[in-house]
């Protein structure tokens, strides 16, 4: 114990004891490699180690909110050439950031300090765990000296227990590394970052603020690229699926196959398309798997959401004799409130490493992409189910025409977001009313699509906005946005401005949360109507290329668009589009009193 309050101790010399490995012999035996290049001392250290790890990674832009932890950190990120640090206005927007990013390239990173910081990016980072996203959150952590001793730092509950920050974290992450000595760093943050890329979740590195700038031997020559061991599946194993599966579909009538969203975890999207083109079975996708299949594929029929299912869709899929679903999550909102009309013993479920055909048997480390490519040249062809579709099929109507200087209709504004859509574009789709209208979007080649259907965060989509804008150059993003999730991350649009980004952000201004009102309403439901054109020009304040406009008819909506991709494509373009606060779609309607009927059910009988 410090033998005064407040004092500090010594700091020590490197070890250089038994069990240390001598300077020399490490800078020796590493200057054998030819793949490494050696670095002097003032950059052989751990934050440029750090900092080169997340270029190679592809993880080029790191979203930051500064704090006193962190600051040297920071220093060597923003000294790393390849690398860009982006400053956030707060660390929750911070991992809705790199959550977005990692959806375009893989992987993504953002940095905080310590608690303080760590606390408030929690809740992006669960929602990257519940989507099997990769992101690196990195915190800033207490001096080194001060672990294992009594005292008491700020940004703390106020104990001498440094751990409650990890804690947290462990129930969202698949790693955590807490870095506070030298030693062993390189090892840690190697080991988490290869963790995440082959795990795809998010994991944990808190750095001690007084190490990053620090030389190590470990770090004298540049970081060797991961070479990630691929994953194997059991060859006796995917025999024995692939046989059984066949068996199974082959003597099926009428077999569908369905999409879900660990098809992007299990990066098998190709091979599920590549399956359908095989077997010429009907090919739909679950909600959160829309974009992971092209939509012009010839055999696709939409999205299989239940009873709020594009037009067609569910008739058909819970109609089959025998359902493959690669991937797919059943959860309350996925299944509308568990009222899917399908039967286990029709279906064959592939997840990223597992197959079950029906009521059994099972097949452990199998992997989908293995699964799904080994059955191609097993399966008969059968168009009978998407012969039926098409049969049956009544091309959608359009919405009424509007009157002159009528006021605004929903479907009318997702109408012209329609013919904006190509392959140089993105859709980013709010938690709300804007899953559902977004889901009936038909998306050219190319076309992103992104939502959070499991964690379902609402302001989620401004975070990620911004970083699958800085992901993806090549594309304009296309953000739809409710007034109520607008108003609790929207001062990210002014890193938005800082980063140069061209976003169209369509901001529908109902005047509450409508999602929760077709769930259950309730005055709390109701919020302050904002001058949301008035805020993003406050928050332009003169610095960046913004433009703003309210529309309330289509004739303005027109003009608007016109605007965003004519004069002003250069522009980061936010339209207020306001609308009656009862315009919502029929699917939210209908989904919202399923949910609530499952969310009400009463107690089981004790």
């Amino acid at each position: 114990m410090d033998s005064k309050i407040g004092a500090l101790d010594v700091c020590k010399p490197p070890c250089n004891d038994v069990g240390s490995i001598p300077h020399n012999d490490v800078v020796s035996t590493l200057q054998s490699s030819p793949a490494s290049t050696a670095l002097n001392s003032a950059e052989s250290t751990l934050g440029r180690h750090l900092a080169r790890r997340l270029v190679q990674i592809g993880a080029t832009d790191v979203f930051s909110v500064p704090g006193d932890f962190n600051l040297t950190l920071l220093d060597h990120l923003i000294a790393e050439p390849g690398l860009n640090l982006i400053g956030c206005c707060n660390e929750l927007n911070a991992g809705y950031a790199a959550d977005g990013f990692a959806r375009s390239r893989g992987v993504g990173a953002c940095v905080v300090t310590f608690t303080v910081g760590g606390l408030s990016v929690l809740n992006a980072v669960a929602g990257a765990y519940s989507e099997n996203l990769p992101v690196i959150c990195i915190v800033g952590g207490p001096n080194s000296n001060d672990y294992g001793t009594n005292r008491i730092l700020h940004h703390t509950i106020g104990l001498p227990d440094f751990s409650q920050e990890l804690r947290c974290f462990q129930t969202v992450t698949c790693f955590q590394a807490v870095v506070n000595n030298l030693e062993d760093a390189h090892e840690l943050i190697d080991t988490a970052i290869s963790t995440a890329l082959k795990e795809c979740k998010p994991v944990y590195i808190s750095i001690s603020c007084n190490l990053p700038g620090l030389p190590h031997p470990t770090f004298c020559r540049e970081p060797v690229p991961f070479v990630i061991s691929p994953r194997l599946s059991n060859h006796m194993g995917l025999e024995a699926a692939v046989e059984a599966a066949a068996e199974f579909l082959n003597k099926a009538v009428k077999p569908v196959m369905v999409g879900g969203p660990k098809l992007r975890v299990a990066n098998a999207s190709e091979a599920f398309v590549e399956l359908a083109d095989a077997c010429g079975y009907a090919l739909a996708v679950m909600p959160s798997a829309k974009g992971f299949v092209p939509e012009n594929h010839p055999h696709f029929i939409g999205t299989y959401w239940g009873a709020v299912s594009t037009g067609f869709c569910a008739e058909i899929v819970e109609s089959a004799d025998a359902y493959l679903f690669a991937g797919p999550i059943f959860n309350d909102y996925s299944s509308v409130g568990y009222s899917l009309l399908l039967k286990k013993d029709k279906a064959i479920i592939v997840q990223p490493d597992r197959v079950m055909i029906a009521n059994g048997p099972a097949f452990g480390c199998v992997l989908m992409r293995d699964f799904l490519g080994a059955l191609v040249k097993r399966l008969k062809q059968n168009t009978t189910a998407y012969e039926n579709y098409h049969r049956i099929y009544v091309p959608e109507g359009h919405p009424l025409k509007c009157e002159p200087k009528e006021a605004l209709r929903v479907n009318v504004l997702f109408q012209h977001i329609q013919k904006m859509l190509s392959s140089e574009t993105a859709v980013i789709a709010e938690t709300g009313d804007s899953w559902f209208n977004c889901q009936k979007l038909k998306l050219p080649p190319g076309c992103g699509y992104e939502f959070q259907m499991q964690y379902g965060s609402i302001g989620w989509s401004v975070g990620a906005t911004l970083g699958y804008a800085q992901a993806a150059k090549n594309k304009r993003v296309i953000a739809c946005i409710g007034d109520g999730s607008f108003q609790v991350t929207a001062q990210d649009v002014s890193t938005m401005l800082r980063c140069g980004q061209k976003t169209i952000i369509f901001l529908i201004n109902n005047g509450g949360y409508t999602i929760e009102v077709e769930i259950h309403d309730g005055p709390y439901n109701v919020i302050k109507n904002w001058n949301y054109t008035g805020l993003v020009d406050a928050i332009h304040n003169g610095e960046g290329k913004c433009w703003t406009t309210k529309v309330h008819c289509e004739e303005e909506l027109i003009e608007a668009i016109d605007t965003a991709t004519g004069a002003k494509k250069d522009c980061l373009c936010f339209i207020e589009v306001i609308v009656h606060k009862d315009d919502t779609s029929k699917e939210l309607l209908e989904w919202g009193s399923r949910v609530a009927a499952a969310n009400g059910r009463p107690p089981n009988p004790q």
